[in-house]
């Protein structure tokens, strides 16, 4: 397909898998959407089981649960590199919550070697759910269900737990496809309102 390779193609339709650098995708995105529905697959850690291997011995540790969980929300750092095509009629996103095991390297700076250390690998366990963007009007899925019509990005930092200046990011990409409207101000504040008054969010 030119000059680019797609991690699948079936059915005249691709698929690209991608955890981040969506800047990457560019000019691949801008060549396949011309004639082909593309789905951007994007895997997010929800569950996440982490087993230490010690680099010397090969021996391995008995798989603890990380305290830290991924989010639906994270997927906006990626959109802002790609706005100028969210609203391409040809493109579809899939983000996909996963449980998954990731195996770690005992080869940190930190006393326990855990601080600084590398990923070995990660193995998916199971999908905990998918939330599909099939068109404009889906990306109101992506508004946090907690906030009410009308919200600052100080409201959206605290119902996504992303920082102030993801959330205005996020907020960016949202008002860039139309899922909300800029209202005015709260105080020093914007003011968003939803475009679709039916919260549509799946719960993650």
């Amino acid at each position: 397909m030119g000059h680019f390779i797609a991690d699948i193609f079936q059915n005249g339709r691709i698929t690209e898998i991608q955890t981040r650098d969506f800047n990457k995708l560019r000019k691949k995105l801008e060549f396949f959407l011309k004639d082909h529905i593309v789905t951007i697959i994007y895997p997010v850690a929800g569950v996440k089981w982490i087993i230490w291997i010690d680099p010397d011995t090969g021996e391995t540790t008995k798989r603890r649960k990380s305290t830290k969980r991924g989010t639906v929300w994270e997927i906006f750092h990626e959109l802002y590199k790609i706005k100028p095509l969210l609203r391409h009629n040809n493109l579809r996103l899939s983000i996909l919550m996963l449980e998954l095991e990731e195996y770690r390297y005992l080869n940190g700076w930190s006393h326990d070697r855990k601080r600084g250390s590398s990923r070995y690998d990660r193995k998916p366990l199971d999908i905990i759910s998918r939330i599909n963007v099939n068109c404009l009007e889906d990306y109101s899925l992506l508004i946090p269900e907690a906030l009410d019509r009308e919200f600052t990005s100080g409201d959206f930092k605290a119902a996504s737990g992303l920082s102030l200046s993801s959330s205005q990011r996020a907020l960016n990409v949202l008002y860039s496809v139309g899922a909300v409207e800029r209202k005015g101000k709260r105080g020093r504040s914007i003011l968003y309102e939803r475009t679709i008054e039916e919260n549509r969010v799946i719960k993650i």
